[in-house]
């Protein structure tokens, strides 16, 4: 984001963490093909995508992972966007996440785990997929 001072880039990634968070993927496509990096993280180190899984904004989700985000990018908690999605019962986003490759046994706690400890175990592939 070159051209751009510290403050103005600030705002830009505030404002597209807002936009994953609400699923406003038109807007976030924006910024993407402006030039925001699509694995941009906050300060505590959530991606686009992880805002926009946790959230449960499948179509969002998906925007991003067309462009090349990292399904396993976990944050400073050490926890990974599908373990997100399956914390809150997403099963669309689960499944566009492991669709996409992302690792069920990655993070803290793993998504398998994560699924085990909130009822969520049906959300998952079957062992061996």
């Amino acid at each position: 984001m070159s051209g751009l001072s510290e403050e103005q880039v600030e705002r830009v990634v505030a404002l597209a963490m807002d936009f994953a968070r609400q699923g406003r993927s038109g807007e976030l496509v924006e910024f993407l093909d402006h030039g925001l990096p699509v694995d941009t993280r906050d300060s505590e180190g959530n991606s686009l995508l992880m805002l926009a899984a946790y959230h449960g904004h499948a179509e969002t989700v998906a925007a991003l992972i067309e462009r090349g985000a990292d399904v396993d990018l976990r944050n400073d908690r050490d926890q990974s966007p599908v373990a997100g999605a399956l914390f809150k019962g997403e099963g669309a986003v689960v499944a566009a996440l492991v669709e996409a490759g992302a690792d069920l046994d990655a993070g803290t706690p793993s998504a398998r785990a994560a699924a085990e400890m909130f009822g969520q175990t049906g959300l998952l592939p079957p062992k061996g997929d």
